[in-house]
């Protein structure tokens, strides 16, 4: 019998004009309330630049991406922008089956998605 370990792991910090959010692991139905917290606090704490590292992002299911929706939105409505990056093959391909890609703005890397918040934020 192989149990499936559920664990997400989510750090956060300020780099430049952005809240960078790291998720690694899985986020399931069990772990996705993490990420929610973490994104419902900044976003509620007045930060309007999000960006998703996902390079150490192993799954992500429906309720994962629920979450990210969700938090997608309420940036939006406040003029903010939630970004993501470094997403791994399968990840993308979620994302990709989903319609999401349409959705997000995602970069291959951390930097390119800081820049491109630096370059929305100067405009």
């Amino acid at each position: 019998m192989t149990i499936m370990s559920t664990v997400l792991e989510v750090t956060e910090r300020r780099q430049g004009p952005a809240d960078l959010l790291l998720l690694k692991g899985r986020m399931d139905a069990a772990t996705a309330p993490a990420a929610e917290e973490h994104l419902t606090r900044l976003i509620e704490g007045g930060s309007r630049n999000i960006v998703v590292d996902c390079s150490e992002l192993e799954y992500i299911s429906s309720a994962g991406l629920r979450v990210l929706l969700s938090a997608l939105k309420k940036l939006k409505q406040c003029g903010g922008h939630l970004t993501l990056a470094s997403l791994l093959p399968e990840i993308r391909k979620v994302f990709e089956i989903a319609g999401f890609h349409r959705l997000f703005a995602i970069f291959p890397g951390v930097s390119e998605a800081i820049d491109s918040t630096e370059r929305t934020q100067g405009s």
